[in-house]
């Protein structure tokens, strides 16, 4: 049983389908780094003031001691949450208190289509593993099971094949385990 349940890490829930074109709005995308283990609280908070924001997470199994399992809901970035809005929906999340510095996104269609993905592997239900850095590999897309269609690349971890989801702008990614008959190599 989790401490605190599963709360809502996308507002609103069809942010990362919509089309983005930065000459369009005076709206961008945001890399919001937060203070040490404020995450949640900042997802909360923009909720709240209604902007739009995305904090990818993910479930963690532990063990306690006595042999209890404990389940907690973790965020998959540490101290990153990804807001979409504009100059005053900026200086609304930053008198928050729980933001630490901002970058702005550049690449905007970039960085929602690599959350896309990354969504559609955590809503999978498949073991995620955080990356911390890229690693060189063969770029492929997965041709059956529950993640057809996703592209990444593919990385070898303890005689594992598992495939990487990147989010470019971080330099980070998240892998889950595949079968190498499923991937087809991108060329």
């Amino acid at each position: 049983m989790p401490i605190l349940g599963l709360e809502e890490d996308l507002f609103p829930g069809d942010l990362l389908e919509r089309e983005f074109r930065p000459d369009e709005s005076e709206a961008c995308w945001w890399a919001l780094y937060t203070r040490s283990r404020c995450e949640k609280e900042l997802m909360r908070r923009l909720r709240a003031f209604e902007i739009p924001y995305y904090g990818p997470t993910i479930e963690r199994r532990t063990r306690m001691p006595k042999g209890r399992i404990c389940t907690s809901y973790v965020p998959l970035f540490a101290n990153y949450i990804f807001m979409y809005g504009d100059a005053t929906q900026r200086y609304t999340a930053l008198t928050t208190n729980c933001i630490s510095r901002d970058l702005v996104v550049v690449e905007g269609a970039q960085l929602a289509s690599d959350l896309r993905q990354l969504r559609k592997l955590i809503l999978s239900g498949l073991p995620i593993q955080p990356e911390a850095q890229l690693e060189v590999g063969a770029r492929v897309r997965v041709r059956s099971g529950p993640l057809v269609g996703q592209e990444g690349t593919v990385l070898r971890r303890h005689g594992e094949t598992r495939l990487l989801i990147a989010v470019r702008f971080l330099q980070q990614g998240a892998t889950v385990q595949v079968d190498e008959c499923d991937l087809e190599r991108i060329i």
